[in-house]
């Protein structure tokens, strides 16, 4: 299997994916490719109020404060806000 490059259009992280899993991601979000964590994101915010209107939230969060750090600070800091949200929502 070929391995590609993929980018994140939210955090612009990078993933290696094969093909197949790239289409796969893009066609559960509008074409648009997510790294593992944004789509998680996205999919538990989607859950409860929609999956468009979660991914153009994050997408927008992502836009406004993930792109001024590096890139492993973004991971640790969305992991950190994702189980704060799932804290809270118990």
């Amino acid at each position: 299997m070929e391995v590609e490059s993929a980018k994140c259009e939210c955090c612009e992280l990078r993933e290696d994916c094969t093909r197949g899993y790239i289409l796969g991601v893009k066609a559960d979000f509008g074409g648009r490719w997510l790294c593992g964590l944004c789509s998680e994101a996205v999919r538990e915010e989607g859950r409860k109020r929609g999956m468009e209107e979660a991914l153009e939230d994050h997408m927008a969060f992502c836009r406004g404060w993930c792109r001024s750090k590096d890139p492993a600070l973004r991971v640790a800091d969305g992991m950190r806000q994702m189980l704060l949200r799932r804290q809270r929502s118990k």
